[in-house]
C-alpha cells in the first residue's frame, strides 16, 4: 500500500527538530524500521514527519567518566562495531550483533527501538541490565530516566508529548564481570520471542551481583528481580516467578515461560563461563 500524503522535514539542528516536534500531529523517523511500514499499511497516517538523521547530535558514540554516551541515532551496526562499546559495554554490542538482518542493523537506530518499545525489541533487556539511563529533551526539558522507569508497557514509555530521546547512558562494565545474552529468535522478524540478559560478577565462588533483563515473555521488558536475589543469595534462580506471559499465534505463554527460563538456565551459564 501507498501511504497518505504527509509533510516532511529534515532539521539539521537539535533546536530546530524540537520546535518541529511541537506539532502534536508529527511523527519521528530514525531507522525508520517500524514507522515506515506502519505508513504504508496505515495503520500510522501522521501528516507531518520529522526525520532526524542529520541531526548530528545524536549520531555519537564516546565514553568519560566510566559512562559510555551512545546518541539515539546511533544505528545498531555502528554500536556492533563502535570500540567505545566493544571496550567498556560489550554486552550491549552483543545485543546490536543479534538484531534483524544485515539491512535492519545498518539501518536501524537504538532512539528508535527503544522509543517504539516493543515488547519483543532486544535492547530493553539490555538496557535493563546495564542499569543504564535515558536521556531525553524537548524544547523545554531535559532529563534522565533510568532504563527501569523508562519501560512501561507494550508500546508505551515514560517519554512525554515533545520529548525525544537524546541518548544513552550506559555505566561501563567492570572487567571482572561475565554477561551474556540467550534470544530465541522469531523466524520472520528477528525479534525476541524471548530473549534473556545475565550479567553477573562474583566474590569467590559466589555470585555477589546478578543483573537478569528479560524480553518478550510479557508486555514490556523487565528486571528479573526475584532471580537476582536468589542467586545474590546462593540459591538457585527460578527466572520469571510472578511474570505474565504473553500468547500469540506463534508461542503460547506457558511455551514463553518454559523459554525464558530454559534460556535464563543458558545466559547465566554463559556468563558464568567469561569469569576467569
Amino acid at each position: 500500500m501507498i501511504p497518505q500524503n504527509f509533510e516532511y522535514s529534515a532539521p539539521r539542528t537539535l533546536p530546530d527538530a524540537l520546535a518541529l516536534l511541537a506539532d502534536p500531529d508529527c511523527k519521528i523517523l530514525a531507522g525508520g524500521m517500524s514507522l515506515i511500514p506502519m505508513m504504508k499499511l496505515r495503520l500510522a497516517a501522521p501528516s507531518h514527519v520529522v526525520d532526524l538523521g542529520r541531526v548530528p547530535e545524536l549520531n555519537r558514540i564516546s565514553e568519560s567518566g566510566g559512562v559510555v554516551h551512545i546518541g539515539a541515532m546511533a544505528t545498531h551496526h555502528e554500536i556492533e562495531i563502535a570500540a567505545a562499546v566493544r571496550g567498556r559495554a560489550p554486552l550491549l554490542a552483543e545485543v546490536a550483533s543479534s538484531i534483524g538482518d544485515v539491512q535492519v542493523r545498518n539501518r536501524g537506530t537504538i532512539g528508535g527501538s527503544i522509543a517504539h518499545a516493543d515488547p519483543a525489541a532486544d535492547y530493553p533487556a539490555a538496557l535493563l541490565a546495564l542499569e543504564a539511563n535515558i536521556r531525553v529533551v524537548s524544547a523545554s526539558s531535559d532529563r534522565v530516566i533510568a532504563a527501569s522507569d523508562f519501560f512501561l508497557d507494550a508500546f508505551t514509555t515514560a517519554l512525554e508529548p515533545g520529548e525525544i530521546v537524546l541518548e544513552i547512558q550506559v555505566p561501563a562494565e567492570d572487567s571482572a564481570e561475565g554477561w551474556a545474552y540467550e534470544k530465541v529468535a522469531h523466524p520472520a522478524s528477528g525479534f525476541a520471542v524471548v530473549g534473556v540478559v545475565a550479567r553477573v560478577r562474583k566474590q569467590g565462588t559466589r555470585i555477589a551481583m546478578a543483573r537478569i533483563g528479560i524480553t518478550g515473555l510479557a508486555a514490556c521488558a523487565f528486571r528479573d528481580r526475584t532471580a537476582e536475589q536468589q542467586l545474590e543469595a546462593g540459591g538457585a534462580a527460578v527466572f520469571a516467578q510472578g511474570a505474565q506471559p504473553s500468547s500469540d499465534l506463534y508461542a503460547s505463554a506457558d511455551y514463553r515461560l518454559h523459554l525464558a527460563r530454559i534460556h535464563g538456565a543458558r545466559a547465566l551459564q554463559a556468563a558464568l563461563a567469561k569469569i576467569a
